[in-house]
């Protein structure tokens, strides 16, 4: 028996061919895109995480002592609210948080008083390294963000619905700029 290709069945096995290849690539678009997906996820819960460090650090050193009542007062309300805030208030409860810790710790002096006992120089330590980390989080989250909008904004990805039913993550935009002693 010979298998004999007329004109019509090799542009119908062209045609198949063009389909596949053209299903494999929105598959593989489809995988890239929930990758993204569970990348953004994972950096969201990163920088809650780092958001919750800082903040149990800044209520650490307000319990400590170390400082005066009123800087002590105003920090530990501001950590406590935006530990507490809810997913609509936390930008501005975070930055809030970051603007207060910048008021209390303007005068170098005052931080070399903190530092000066061991105890005080293991807080402040603890929480410049917990504000260095809600910068790094806050911006790995939103380069995230970024990439999977720019590949949601692909004609074809729109197209063809393959981002699914996931919804449109935002930026979370805060003041995360840490008061400059820390900086030195």
């Amino acid at each position: 028996m010979k298998l004999v290709l007329t004109q019509y069945t090799e542009i119908a096995v062209l045609i198949a061919v063009v389909i596949l290849l053209i299903g494999l690539y929105l598959s593989w678009t489809a995988t890239r895109l929930d990758r993204l997906h569970v990348r953004l996820d994972a950096a969201r819960v990163a920088l809650d995480a780092q958001l919750v460090r800082r903040s149990a650090a800044t209520l650490e050193l307000a319990r400590s002592g170390l400082l005066d009542v009123a800087t002590a007062v105003i920090l530990a309300t501001a950590a406590r609210s935006a530990q507490i805030a809810t997913e609509d208030e936390r930008e501005p409860a975070e930055s809030a948080l970051t603007r207060d810790l910048r008021a209390a710790f303007d005068d170098p002096e005052e931080l070399a008083q903190v530092r000066a006992t061991p105890e005080g120089a293991d807080l402040v330590q603890e929480l410049g390294g917990a504000m260095r980390r809600v910068q790094l989080a806050r911006r790995f989250h939103n380069e995230s963000v970024r990439a999977v909008r720019q590949i949601r904004g692909y004609r074809r990805v729109r197209y063809f619905r393959l981002a699914g039913r996931a919804p449109e993550k935002p930026t979370f935009e805060i003041d995360d700029e840490p008061p400059a002693v820390f900086s030195r």
